[in-house]
């Protein structure tokens, strides 16, 4: 997410698939929004970097980096393949690394410079539930979500004085069109919801608002800061 903070933001996509319905909902929020074709599931640091050196092209600057990208894989660990575990790996944890590492070294470099004496980078990573549990036959995507989460406090803890925030969200359980929630006919949907103290499944809504707190000026005294937005589900 690039853009002047407070206020209306451009929004910066980087994917691989077509993102014509991200940008019109940022469009619809009076937002900017700038598509920005890519695929990091190589995990290298030349794609992260290239990835990084182009959005900078297009925008000037960068003001917070959001690692939401992931994937999964299942399969038991004693059959699980080296092609699934290098691929969530690269994916969950490599290609986020080198990201933060190109635009941390963007702002160190450059960007602190011309940015006002106030001015933080912020950078915001997608953690889990499996940041802090085992999980059932994942075993790369609990690894590369731990990793996560060992990754946030290490950066967090060099760059600091750099003015840079690294903080992570860990997601509960969130309907989606993916996941309905409650609304699906999986009487495991329903058990989870029953287990949940808030009661119900989080909303996409639930995680945004707090990348856009974890982005904001509100949040320059938080880094190295696991945030869990599950509706209290690991305090269960």
């Amino acid at each position: 997410m690039c853009g002047v903070w407070p206020g209306r933001a451009t929004v910066v996509g980087v994917a691989r698939s077509d993102l014509a319905d991200t940008a019109a909902a940022v469009q619809a929020a009076g937002g900017g929004f700038v598509a920005h074709p890519a695929d990091l599931g190589g995990g290298t640091q030349k794609d992260s970097a290239a990835a990084i050196a182009g959005i900078l092209a297009r925008t000037g600057k960068i003001d917070a980096l959001i690692n939401n990208a992931g994937i999964i894989r299942r399969a038991p660990a004693r059959d699980f393949s080296e092609a699934d575990w290098n691929a969530v790996l690269a994916t969950n944890l490599s290609s986020p690394f080198f990201l933060m590492q190109a635009a941390g070294k963007w702002w160190m470099e450059t960007g602190r410079a011309q940015a006002a004496a106030d001015a933080r980078l912020k950078l915001v990573n997608i953690a889990s539930l499996l940041s802090f549990q085992g999980g059932i036959t994942v075993p790369a995507y609990t690894a590369s979500k731990h990793g996560i989460a060992g990754l946030t406090k290490a950066l967090a803890n060099e760059w600091a004085r750099e003015r840079i925030n690294v903080n992570a969200i860990a997601p509960g359980y969130i309907a989606t069109g993916k996941h309905p929630g409650p609304a699906g006919r999986s009487v495991r949907n329903r058990a989870i919801q029953d287990r949940i103290p808030e009661g119900r499944w989080g909303r996409p809504e639930d995680i945004a608002d707090s990348v856009v707190f974890l982005a904001s000026p509100q949040a320059d005294y938080l880094n190295g800061t696991i945030l869990n937005v599950d509706g209290g589900w690991l305090a269960r």
